[in-house]
Parts: structure tokens; C-alpha cells; sequence
């Protein structure tokens, strides 16, 4: 069904659009510190979505670890050289073996708290490492520049309490 102004809900306080005419499928997150479940923006971003549930599908992030966290910003993970304590320095450099394309047109593409976004090393180089936002403080200058492909939708708490290096342990697809 084509969007239309009558199907968007627009939250009070909030100067973002929540798209609500799609089926948002969802994932938990499972690490030392708890779970996570996220809603995935499928329609925003379909491709990050699938390689993101495809990757967690065949256990790719099982054992990853947050390799890099920096306080009232994010929380980054996804390096399978993270999972190895001998390419432990290596962390923040691995991916898949294969990069995607950025998608930054959608509704969604504002990095708020609890966003999952996709980390990269330049437009359309993302491949597995994502990241989670902490606030909207200092994360203005993501938007529309790495693609948001979905959000923590409960147990968001969580995100402050990870600490780097804490594992994740598995991501579970939950499917529509």
C-alpha cells in the first residue's frame, strides 16, 4: 500500500515521521548484558535488512564482540575479527567478504536512541559491522550518510550498560 499522510503517525514532542503502513519484522539481539529486540525499517532500507538478517541467520555474529563503544554515542559491533583473540587488534576491520550499497532515502534515516545503523569505511563499503545509537546527542552528522535499518524497540537500557568488548553471544530473526 503507497504511503499516504493519513497512515503516519506522528509522535508528539518529535520532529521525526514514523512510517506505520509496513510489516516490521524483528530480531534479539542476545549478549552478556541481556537481549535486545529490534524492529527492522524493511522498507527503508530492504538491503541492509536481508543482509543483516541473512548474516545472523547463518550465526555470523554469534560471538562478535562490541569492539568499539564510545559513551553518549554508540555502540559498534559486527567484526568477525573480534571473535578471534589473535586478531583481536584487528578489530574494526572485518566484514563479510562482501560490501553493500548505503540506503539514504527512506523515512527513517535519522540516528535517534536505539537506531541500529550500518558502520562502513566510506559510501557503500558496509558489509556486516553495524552500530546502535545511544541519543540523538552528537549523531546528527550520521543522517543520511550510514543507513538506518532499524531500532531497539525494548530493552533500549541495555545499550548504556554495554562496555567494549562484551560479547554477542546470538541474534535470533524473528520471522513476520
Amino acid at each position: 500500500m503507497p504511503s499516504t499522510k493519513k497512515n503516519r503517525k506522528f509522535f508528539r514532542g518529535s520532529k521525526f515521521k514514523i512510517s506505520t503502513d509496513i510489516d516490521m519484522s524483528k530480531a534479539i539481539i542476545k549478549t552478556e548484558k541481556g537481549e535486545m529486540t529490534v524492529e527492522f525499517y524493511e522498507n527503508d532500507a530492504p538491503k541492509a535488512v536481508a543482509n543483516f538478517k541473512k548474516l545472523a541467520k547463518e550465526g555470523f555474529y554469534d560471538g562478535v564482540t562490541f569492539h568499539r563503544v564510545i559513551p553518549n554515542f554508540m555502540v559498534q559491533g559486527g567484526c568477525p575479527n573480534s571473535k578471534d583473540p589473535a586478531k583481536a587488534h584487528l578489530a574494526g576491520t572485518g566484514g563479510p567478504g562482501y560490501k553493500i550499497d548505503c540506503e539514504l532515502d527512506g523515512e527513517n534515516q535519522y540516528h535517534d536512541r536505539g537506531v541500529l545503523s550500518m558502520a562502513h569505511a566510506g559510501r557503500n563499503t558496509g558489509g556486516s559491522q553495524f552500530f546502535i545509537c545511544h541519543s540523538r546527542t552528537n549523531t546528527a552528522h550520521l543522517d543520511r550518510n550510514h543507513t538506518c535499518f532499524g531500532k531497539v524497540v525494548e530493552n533500549v537500557d541495555l545499550v548504556d550498560d554495554i562496555r567494549q568488548g562484551d560479547k554477542i553471544l546470538n541474534i535470533e530473526v524473528l520471522e513476520d
